[in-house]
């Protein structure tokens, strides 16, 4: 009996060993049918408010992150705040309007190659019905309804016209225009809110369609999808102007705000459970072809994890899923230019952005690098752990990850790809984020981790985490044998 037992636990430890040695197989058929795969999560990016576009630093990581993405978009908060300047009263009580800012604003974006995705907020204090709602964010927007809707109207007509009359309508007519940020919590003073936002949208949407019937304009914009089948039924009810949607969902949303359920959902298929739910009630509304925009969105962020190489797998994971269902994702945020609780007081401390205080990429800002390569054509494979795709060259460009969640004991993983109608040998090139490849965090440790690094700091970490050329290798016998460390990203070339 006891030998019997010995062999029953050695044959347990034998099996465990295999498993753990197992490899991971993927088949790639370079000749398989594909569809077209916009690159839909890195045409735009969202930032903390507008104001900060006027920064230097602002600019420069505006610069740096459209090197490695080539993003068509930004969006911010509080284009109409009274950092800005907008709205003023004269002696008479009457409202003068000022968009030097604002065309400062625009005029950075548009020299650097990005358009804005305008979100039309927050309400001047001397427009506003109640001057003392304020936001709790360090700036202190205003988040109160108009104290009248006629002088709001005049606001919408006059800043929508500057626009038009600085940057004509040909440019305009390609810019979009959302309706305000999250009415659906406490950004939206109105009361009762829904009824309230649907009211100053539907005023707003018109405004801008009688300075020309060109300007894109949309919403909700609300946090955690919610709202828009109520919102689209109103629109079509009232004959209200409608070209987009745009709402928000975050990985670490709770289901219960998402989906109002209390069920175990992981959350890094939130996100794109989020989309895939508008998505349907789009199409099974009245407007059935609008597009769908997530104005805002970010991996989970427990334990600093947006620091980390974690985000670039986590990413690529959401372009996996939610390829198909949303028209654009806009990553909040590229730059840690942010101020919302107040200025950043060191460089990492869990922020959103692509780049760190003081212009330091992180890992995330190597892994959308990454991503960026990828084709337009993207081959189906039913792993969750891959994306392949071909580009205009007739190359593929694979994406392979091992995705971590913090919190969690990863290991690492081998996988093997296995391609079916490429030369045996062909010419294969790599790149990978990990532990040791893009990830700034062990470099500044290292340094001694200064609260405030100098300008030759923050230069000497952009260098040493630099991303070197390309790896050459060659396929073996079909095959490509690949070590993938935890929250590792990689980035394969395959030559026709």
């Amino acid at each position: 009996m006891l030998r019997l037992r010995c062999l029953y636990f050695l044959l347990i430890l034998v099996t465990a060993a295999s498993a753990a040695s197992a490899q991971q197989q993927i088949e790639i058929d370079a000749q398989a049918n594909t569809t077209p795969f916009p690159h839909f999560w890195e045409e735009m990016f969202g930032s903390g408010r507008a104001n900060l576009a006027l920064r230097s630093s602002y600019r420069s990581d505006l610069r740096a992150v459209k090197k490695v993405t080539d993003f068509q978009y930004v969006r911010f908060h509080g284009i109409l705040d009274d950092e800005n300047g907008v709205y003023n009263l004269d002696d008479h009580c009457q409202p003068v309007y000022n968009f030097a800012y604002v065309d400062q604003i625009y005029d950075g974006l548009l020299k650097n190659g990005v358009r804005p995705f305008v979100e039309i907020s927050f309400m001047p204090k001397k427009l506003a019905f109640n001057p003392d709602a304020l936001h709790p964010f360090w700036y202190k927007q205003n988040v109160s309804p108009p104290k009248s809707l006629e002088l709001w109207d005049d606001l919408i007509k006059h800043f929508a016209q500057n626009l038009v009359d600085r940057y004509g309508i040909d440019e305009v007519s390609k810019w979009y225009f959302e309706v305000w940020n999250e009415p659906n919590i406490d950004f939206w003073g109105g009361i009762p809110r829904q009824k309230s936002y649907f009211e100053l949208y539907a005023h707003t949407a018109r405004d801008l369609k009688s300075v020309s019937p060109r300007l894109r304009v949309g919403g909700p914009a609300t946090a955690a999808a919610s709202w828009v089948p109520a919102f689209l039924n109103f629109a079509s009810t009232n004959h209200v102007p409608v070209d987009f949607i745009s709402t928000h969902a975050y990985a670490d949303d709770t289901p219960e705000n998402l989906f109002g359920t209390d069920e175990n959902i992981p959350m890094d298929q939130r996100v794109c459970m989020a989309i895939a739910k508008v998505h349907k009630q789009i199409q099974t509304s009245d407007m059935p072809h609008l597009p769908l925009f997530l104005t805002e969105w970010n991996v989970q962020g427990e334990d600093q994890s947006r620091d980390t190489t974690f985000v670039g797998p986590a990413v690529a994971n959401t372009v996996r899923q939610c390829d198909g269902m949303v028209d654009m994702m806009s990553f909040w945020t590229f730059s840690d230019v942010f101020e919302e609780g107040g200025p950043i007081p060191t460089p990492f401390v869990g922020m959103f952005g692509l780049r760190a205080e003081g212009g330091i990429n992180k890992p995330s800002y190597y892994g959308y690098a990454l991503l960026h390569q990828l084709g337009d054509r993207r081959l189906a494979n039913a792993a969750d752990d891959i994306i392949v795709t071909k580009t205009a060259s007739g190359a593929l460009a694979v994406a392979v990850w091992n995705l971590v969640d913090p919190g969690e004991q990863g290991a690492a993983k081998d996988i093997t790809l296995v391609f079916r109608h490429i030369p045996a040998n062909a010419a294969v090139t790599l790149q990978t984020v990990d532990s040791e490849h893009g990830n700034v965090l062990p470099k500044y440790a290292a340094m001694g981790s200064p609260k405030v690094p100098t300008m030759a700091q923050v230069a000497q970490l952009n260098r040493e985490t630099a991303l070197p050329p390309p790896t050459q290798t060659h396929l073996s016998d079909d095959a490509l044998h690949l070590h993938l460390t935890p929250n590792a990203l990689v980035l394969v070339k395959v030559q026709p």
